[in-house]
């Protein structure tokens, strides 16, 4: 059986009590019953009579209800000492019982706001900008040519090796680590343990905070290897003199050369 609304319950009671307070016998039995069979077609039609728009709900929907209201309507009441039956509710094409509650429209359920996002495109905001400072830094590198002359030394003579022969100093950390280790190691370990560990920083540390004092482990890493670096490359520019010795720029001179 399907089973009654309680907005349906609430008016078959409000009816039933009118009817005993009209003092009649047999309205109130009508009023007890009426909600047994006619209630699914109700509560279909509910919102028929209730809308204000018509084109809410579709006309089959209307005419199957008011059929199923009449056929309800129109069943005879059980004999005296029967058992009241309740109608069969209903159905629709294929067997189906459901009914249409309400029809809503497909703009009250899409979410119109727009989401706010901190995120801009490469092009045009951040080219532009470095296409900018690479212009200025260019600019500024031609300037400075004009008025400062390159330290250029004279011509290389095959027959005299300057002593001492150094590197270009970004080079010469790696000239002291071969000063210090096997070649294989000073040359290719080392190096590339560094390398290595930078290459898995942002895998190793996933903080996605940009105050340096939640980077700490970044932070560290990079400072331990540029200090490891900066370092090496002092000493080779200021405390090696001839045949790569340890000097004292203090007490020996400088022997570095840009």
């Amino acid at each position: 059986m399907t089973e009654i609304p309680e907005h349906l319950r609430k008016r078959a009671e409000e009816a039933r009590q009118k009817a005993a307070a009209k003092g009649g016998d047999a309205a109130p039995a009508e009023a007890a019953a009426a909600p047994v069979a006619p209630a699914p077609a109700a509560a279909a039609a509910a919102p028929a009579a209730g809308g204000a728009d018509g084109d809410k709900i579709p006309a089959h929907l209307l005419e199957r209800t008011k059929a199923a209201t009449a056929t309800a309507t129109a069943a005879p009441a059980p004999a005296a000492g029967g058992v009241a039956t309740a109608a069969p509710p209903a159905t629709g094409p294929g067997g189906h019982t459901q009914r249409l509650l309400t029809v809503v429209k497909s703009g009250s359920i899409q979410d119109v706001k727009a989401t706010p996002s901190d995120k801009v495109h490469t092009w045009p905001h951040l080219l532009v900008i470095e296409f900018v400072a690479a212009l200025a830094i260019t600019a500024f590198t031609l300037i400075f040519s004009i008025f400062v002359n390159a330290p250029l030394l004279e011509l290389a003579n095959t027959n005299q090796t300057p002593n001492p022969s150094k590197a270009p100093w970004y080079f010469l950390g790696l000239q002291e680590l071969l000063t210090m280790f096997h070649p294989m190691v000073a040359g290719v370990t080392i190096p590339g343990v560094g390398i290595f560990l930078l290459i898995f920083a942002p895998f190793i540390d996933r903080n996605p905070s940009n105050k340096p004092e939640d980077r700490k482990f970044a932070i560290s890493l990079f400072t331990v290897q540029m200090m490891f670096w900066a370092v090496l490359v002092i000493i080779g520019s200021f405390f090696r003199g001839p045949g790569f010795n340890f000097t004292l720029p203090w007490s020996d001179g400088l022997f570095f050369e840009l």
